[in-house]
């Protein structure tokens, strides 16, 4: 009588091997751009923070904050938005009169995102009398375009 062996070829289990392996390079750059985008939401919520913050000052003064404010403390002294505790935001600046938000990134990725901007621009209604806002977003032209977010 033969007896049967049993388990797995070495051909069967290279072809499992090369299966995960197929998968794993599908996969590994697929987890870090989405954990890369999970870390920028700290910068997107802070700058819509200030968003917010600039269209109430618009609905209250007709108009933009007249001076640049290019730090931290100038924005929560003028606009009452606290960003100090923020480690991802290197720095945030809003322009003077027009009300575009720069918001450096920090402390997220040094070869993809660090030390880039991204950039939140208001569009003011041209009816009379309504002086609602849209936000549009937009990046440096370093920025990859997968990392800047829509509307």
């Amino acid at each position: 009588m033969l007896r049967r062996q049993k388990g797995f070829t070495l051909i069967e289990l290279l072809i499992v091997i090369a299966i995960i392996g197929i998968l794993a390079a599908i996969a590994i750059p697929m987890y870090r751009t989405q954990t890369i985008k999970a870390k920028l939401t700290e910068v997107t919520n802070a700058m819509s923070n200030c968003a917010s913050a600039i269209s109430a000052y618009y609905q209250e003064n007709g108009s933009y904050p007249p001076n640049a404010l290019i730090s931290t403390s100038a924005i929560q002294s003028t606009l009452g938005v606290a960003l100090a505790a923020l480690t991802r935001v290197g720095n945030m600046s809003i322009g003077a009169n027009d009300g575009v938000i720069t918001g450096r990134v920090a402390n997220i990725d040094a070869s993809t995102v660090d030390g880039r901007d991204l950039i939140l621009t208001p569009t003011t209604s041209t009816t009379v009398g309504d002086n609602s806002m849209t936000w549009s977003w937009s990046g440096s032209a370093t920025m990859p375009p997968a990392f800047i977010p829509k509307r």
